[in-house]
């Protein structure tokens, strides 16, 4: 199958290639719900060596630069407690930290989780960490920019391969919440 987005040789439905995901992955496409069916979130197979955003646009297509989102873990505390969730934001922008999560948390202070602690949690490669299959009960935020996307590039869970998912179906995963102005440049 062809790619709807980038220069990729194959494009396999995630139902199809389970084997290729992490376990908490391959579980979450086992268990899909939401109003996009899970044939319609695409795998990707990329080369790990061309994982830099720049050399992988390069390589793979340019245009993937306005279509690809990072998913970053935040860490939330307030008092002794720890809140952990996963923001998605377009690859040209920031995760606005310190405004739009620290409030959407209720957190008195919020940082990045460290890869020890974001990978430990997931159970994803740092690096392909991805919002399809994280942990029950986190908040998953999503910048609305995102979800307008007919497509957008995610990681697969692991450093050698990416989703393609149509951005209105992050908007249904578990945890999910779709707010305005969580990615800034």
């Amino acid at each position: 199958m062809r790619a709807p987005i980038g220069d990729f040789d194959t494009a396999t439905p995630v139902p199809d290639c389970l084997q290729e995901l992490t376990a908490p992955v391959a579980e979450a496409v086992r268990n899909w719900q939401g109003a996009v069916p899970a044939d319609r979130v695409l795998y990707v197979e990329t080369d790990p060596r061309w994982a830099d955003t720049a050399v992988f646009v390069e390589h793979y297509g340019r245009e993937l630069l306005q279509q690809s989102a990072n998913c970053v873990v935040v860490a939330g505390r307030r008092g002794g407690e720890t809140t952990l969730a996963a923001c998605v934001v377009l690859s040209t922008t920031r995760v606005d930290v310190n405004g739009v999560v620290r409030r959407q948390l209720g957190a008195r202070k919020a940082s990045f989780a460290s890869m020890e602690t974001a990978t430990g949690e997931t159970g994803m490669e740092y690096g392909g960490i991805t919002p399809v299959g994280l942990p029950a009960g986190w908040p998953v935020l999503i910048d609305s920019a995102v979800v307008d996307l007919p497509y957008v590039l995610v990681g697969s869970g692991r450093r050698r391969g990416k989703l393609l998912v149509p951005g209105k179906a992050l908007a249904d995963l578990p945890g999910a919440v779709v707010l305005e102005g969580l990615g800034v440049a």
